[in-house]
């Protein structure tokens, strides 16, 4: 049983607030390890999702960035690597979390949902309105403030029977255009099989012209050593001048994680049973 999750990349942050992140990422990877043990993969990194989302640190959830409009609308997908099954929401608006219902989506026959869908199928399954704005990204907002962009949050875990999930949720790159949609709910961002799962941060539209996640999951899938697949997936995503940090455990569980510049190293933390580590 192992487990990763990421909370963004760093650039542009403060000593102070990359402590901060570093010390809760820490937390909820410890918190997450524990739900592990007692459940599955899936449920796991729900779980951490969710906490992060939860951490108004992180610009997902509650403390989402807000779009060219003013307005906050959110995305995130699960996919459970033994059934190959995706499910996600894209722009969603007004719930606490946007992980919670892609989880309610895997027992759907349509497992991704948009807009005001999105948000309709939340309040048909007991979805309560959340306001989801803070203080802080309202004034961001009213600042023009981009440096706090690139923030994405995610988790992938392998659990005790061999089960593999990824999880990933955002808030945006903040003052895009209207209804952009991430790489965060597409499997360029977030996917899972039998062999590997990969969860990406970074600037959405570069994750989806690389096909980052699901490169490397294909690439292990394939026979190739997660580290070497990582590897091999990062530098074509360099060459095309791409900005991305990428998290992946696979079926013997290695752990890797990689990130396109040195100046945007990934905030993650990762928990074996044994060893807790944190950047």
């Amino acid at each position: 049983m192992k487990i990763i999750i990421h909370g963004g990349l760093l650039e542009h942050r403060t000593k102070e607030e990359t402590e901060h992140k570093r010390s809760a990422l820490a937390k909820i990877v410890a918190a997450s390890y524990e739900v592990l043990r007692s459940t599955s993969a899936t449920e796991a990194t729900v779980f951490a999702v969710t906490q992060l989302e939860d951490n108004l640190l992180f610009n997902a959830g509650t403390g989402s960035m807000l779009q060219s409009d003013g307005e906050i609308r959110m995305s995130a997908s699960l996919m459970e690597g033994s059934r190959e099954a995706f499910s996600g929401v894209i722009n969603i608006e007004k719930v606490r979390n946007p992980i919670q219902i892609a989880l309610l989506l895997q027992g759907e026959e349509d497992k991704v949902l948009s807009g005001p869908g999105a948000v309709a199928y939340s309040r048909s399954r007991g979805v309560l309105s959340h306001c989801t704005e803070t203080p802080q990204r309202r004034a961001e907002f009213n600042q023009k403030n981009d440096s706090t962009r690139r923030g994405t949050v995610g988790c992938v875990a392998i659990d005790g029977t061999g089960g593999i999930a990824a999880a990933t949720s955002t808030g945006g790159k903040g003052m895009e255009r209207i209804c952009r949609v991430s790489d965060s709910d597409t499997v360029a961002g977030n996917y899972a099989n039998c062999y590997c799962g990969v969860s990406c941060t970074g600037i959405g539209e570069d994750i989806v012209n690389n096909a980052t996640a699901a490169r490397i999951v294909t690439r292990v899938s394939d026979g190739l050593p997660l580290q070497s697949a990582v590897i091999i997936t990062m530098e074509e995503l360099c060459r095309n001048h791409g900005e991305a940090g990428t998290i992946a455990i696979d079926y013997r569980g290695a752990m890797c994680h990689a990130f396109s510049k040195a100046e945007a190293p990934v905030a993650y933390a990762c928990f074996d049973g044994q060893e807790l580590t944190t950047f």
